[in-house]
């Protein structure tokens, strides 16, 4: 979650990751900026579940997103809240034309805010960058390298 994009709406980001796969069902490697994570398939899908799933990796993010982006709002505004925890699932519904993802986050935020506070906060956790990457439109180009 590139926060910068948060608070400088004019700002242009780009995030580079490197992934790769052998011949091992279905175990990719992926690094980016010196970091290493392997996504793998469950078991039951032939995989060796080595490490999360594509889909859970981009659930992941928009759930360490969200709760970075609240962490600094009630953090800005000076607001007394101990603990931020996500859950956050997902469900796809096959249509004729292709699919839709239903992304539920649920929010359990503690401390000592108000209720007005507290729906402060779910707004602005639509407003994390990762929440904006997955709700507006999307262009993915894809090539071989030559």
């Amino acid at each position: 979650c590139d926060m910068r994009s948060t608070f400088s709406p004019k700002l242009s980001t780009k995030t580079k990751i490197q992934g790769g796969i052998g011949h091992e069902h279905y175990i990719s490697k992926l690094s980016m900026r010196g970091h290493l994570i392997v996504a793998d398939e469950p078991l039951d899908n032939g995989g060796k579940d080595a490490g999360p799933t594509p889909t859970e990796l981009v659930l992941s993010g928009l759930a360490a997103c969200t709760a970075s982006t609240l962490r600094m709002y009630a953090d800005k505004k000076g607001w007394d809240v101990e603990r931020i925890d996500l859950e956050i699932s997902i469900r796809i519904e096959k249509t004729d034309t292709g699919q839709i993802s239903h992304v539920e986050s649920l929010i359990d935020i503690t401390g000592n805010i108000t209720a007005e506070e507290k729906a402060r906060m779910i707004e602005i956790a639509q407003k994390c960058p990762v929440h904006k990457l997955l709700s507006n439109p999307i262009q993915i180009q894809t090539s071989a390298k030559p």
